[in-house]
């Protein structure tokens, strides 16, 4: 009984976790390799190459759920508008923390 009844809530945990199906593991790992390489002189491009890597599910924005390393880190201090969500223009803001 209690196995059944832990499988049975295991299954229900993972049903209601659909965000992890939507990851695409290789996109996180282009993002963290690219935010590694990531230096003060880094150009806009990178960090609009980041922020599309970031954006998983394409809405112009970079939640925290969506932010990882440094970005997560300082979400709060990159969120200037305090929305919430990294905007591009946001994002740059990663260089003058490097």
């Amino acid at each position: 009984m209690k196995k059944t009844i832990s499988s049975l809530a295991l299954v229900l945990a993972l049903t209601a976790c659909n965000g992890v199906k939507n990851v695409n593991t290789s996109n996180v790992s282009d993002a963290a390799t690219l935010l590694a390489s990531l230096s003060s002189n880094s150009t806009v491009q990178q960090v609009a190459s980041l922020f599309s890597l970031l954006d998983t599910n394409n809405d112009e924005a970079i939640s925290s759920t969506e932010a990882i390393g440094s970005v997560a880190e300082n979400f709060d201090v990159l969120d200037t508008d305090s929305d919430s969500s990294l905007n591009l223009s946001e994002l740059q803001g990663i260089l003058s923390l490097l």
